[in-house]
Formats: structure tokens, C-alpha cells, sequence
């Protein structure tokens, strides 16, 4: 078996950029790494994106608002080119409030300690006058890879869901040339180039990348059982449990007999196991088969004894 014994070296490394060199490689091993650390790149890499924004005084994304030069859908797109590092499951709100005049930027959003804009520069829209004011709430959450704003609703009047981009590798390129250890002519060198948008760097997400395939190929060599899914217990309707023994279909005198022993509606009588039933005056075990099976047709049964 090939034992991988290679080193690999960042040429070029900033916040955004780096240029990595992978050798010495077996033949057509620079390619299949190349093609698949490309490919988790671009599309496995998890990443913060603002989801869902409101406006007030706006309630849909084709209203136009006082005092802001631009319109809704222009801001919309502005607030799109926000980039955040966020490494939180849950989604997180973050606020702006501006009064003008002037430039709206990112770097006016009020955000907890858990967010970071790495683009604070970046300007959202401008306010004509000292008498207008914006208020817009963000929704922020961690993804992968790119969800559209089509059939997703807010939860209330106003709330606008905006396409959301998760990844944060931007660009991904690679080539493979030829390099030589010892006699050996024919091993392969790897040059990888990795562009992020600043919320984390090209080093992090390429050890990011590594695990995502090791965990992958680790499943053909050692895999692991998917989890069974508990069989879920079905709901019982509360129309079924307030029924009446009337209601169920059962011989008269058996009814009767229920009805006079405090055993009224279904929720009372499934409590009552069935030798406690049996105590039942004008009760057999006759009559305890005929009651179990007429709560069966109903999705329900007796207590077990």
C-alpha cells in the first residue's frame, strides 16, 4: 500500500489568499487532490450569512422608503455583500440604527461579541436628511453552501427573507506540474490556490477540507451504522378520548355496566388494566375481548396488565 510521505508549504499566506505547494506526490495523485479538495472547497465549508432582514416602516421588498436614496431591492443586494464570521447553531439578531445624514455602512450594525463584520467598510444605502432614520434587523445564521430567499416567509408582517450565501471560500484553483526527488522524474506537484472572504483563512478551511474527506473515506474502512429511528409513538386524537362508551359501538349491556362502574369515556377506561376490569360488575372475559377490540378500531387499546 502507497504510504503518502509529502510536505506542504504556503508560498504565499494572507487573511484572504494562499498559495499552497503539495509535493512530492505519486503520479495522478496531484490531480485527485487537487479535484477533490476543489470540490469541498467550493461546496462543504461552513460559513455565517444573513438570512432575514426587517425594515421599519417597510413590509415587503418592493416598498420604497422616506429619505433613503436607494431603493429597497438596492439595499437588498448591498446587504448581501455583508460578510460575518459566526460559529453559533442558533440564529442570532443583529441591529442598525442610523440617523442621517450620510452613508450607512456594515460597520454600523450593533453585533454581540459571537459576530464579527469583516467587511465594516462595506456601504448599504445613504439617508438624505438629519430628519430620517433607518432601523433594520438582521437574522444571522451558520450554513453551507447557498440558500435562496424563494419559498421562504417570514413569521410575521414585514420580515424579509434575502438569498443567503454560507461559504466562505470564494475561488479555488489548482495545477499540477512535474517535480523529481532523486532519480525519480515522473512525481507530481501540487499548486493550490484558496481565496476566502476574510472570515477565516485559506489554511483553516484546507485542514477544514481534509477532515470533511477523511471522515468520508473513513466510512469505507471502518463505517459506521446510521442511527435507527425510534418508532414514534402515534398520537392519540383528543375527539378519541373524550368519546363516550355510548360511542363505541359496544352491546348495551356492556355499556350499561361501564357506565355505572365510573368508567364513562375512553381516556378513563384505557387507564384501567384488565383485571382491574374484571372487578366490574356484569363483567367477564368475554366482555373485556369485545371492549379491547372496539378501542383498537379507534387507534387506541386497554392498559396492559
Amino acid at each position: 500500500m502507497l504510504e503518502p510521505v509529502f510536505t506542504i508549504k504556503a508560498e504565499k499566506e494572507s487573511q484572504d489568499y494562499a498559495k499552497f505547494v503539495i509535493e512530492p506526490l505519486e503520479k495522478g495523485y496531484g490531480n485527485t487532490l487537487g479535484n477533490s479538495f476543489r470540490r469541498v472547497l467550493l461546496s462543504s465549508i461552513p460559513g455565517a450569512a444573513i438570512t432575514q432582514i426587517k425594515i421599519r416602516g417597510i413590509k415587503h421588498r418592493f416598498s420604497t422608503m422616506v429619505g433613503l436614496r436607494e431603493d429597497t431591492i438596492e439595499l437588498i443586494l448591498q446587504i448581501k455583500q455583508i460578510r460575518l464570521a459566526y460559529q453559533g447553531k442558533k440564529p442570532v439578531k443583529i441591529t442598525l440604527e442610523k440617523t442621517g445624514p450620510g452613508e450607512i455602512k456594515a460597520g454600523d450594525i450593533d453585533v454581540p461579541s459571537t459576530v464579527k463584520i469583516v467587511n465594516p467598510e462595506l456601504v448599504l444605502g445613504n439617508l438624505a436628511s438629519n430628519k430620517d432614520k433607518i432601523k433594520i434587523d438582521f437574522m444571522v445564521e451558520q450554513g453551507v453552501g447557498y440558500l435562496p430567499y424563494e419559498g421562504r416567509s417570514g413569521n410575521v408582517l414585514g420580515e424579509i427573507p434575502i438569498d443567503a450565501v454560507f461559504t466562505p471560500v470564494l475561488n479555488v484553483a489548482y495545477k499540477v506540474e512535474n517535480t523529481r526527488v532523486g532519480r525519480r522524474t515522473d512525481l507530481d506537484r501540487l499548486v493550490l490556490e484558496i481565496t476566502t472572504d476574510k472570515t477565516i483563512t485559506p489554511t483553516e478551511v484546507l485542514k477544514e477540507a481534509a477532515q470533511i474527506l477523511a471522515a468520508f473515506f473513513n466510512q469505507v474502512v471502518k463505517p459506521k451504522k446510521p442511527p435507527q429511528e425510534k418508532k414514534k409513538k402515534k398520537a392519540i386524537h383528543s375527539e378519541v378520548m373524550t368519546l363516550a362508551v355510548e360511542e363505541l359501538n359496544l352491546p348495551t349491556r356492556i355499556a350499561n355496566s361501564l357506565r355505572r362502574g365510573g368508567l364513562g369515556t375512553v381516556e378513563s377506561l384505557i387507564k384501567v388494566a384488565p383485571e382491574d376490569l374484571l372487578k366490574v360488575k356484569n363483567l367477564g372475559e368475554k366482555s373485556i375481548k369485545i371492549i379491547d377490540a372496539a378501542l383498537r378500531e379507534k387507534g387506541v387499546a386497554l392498559k396492559k396488565g
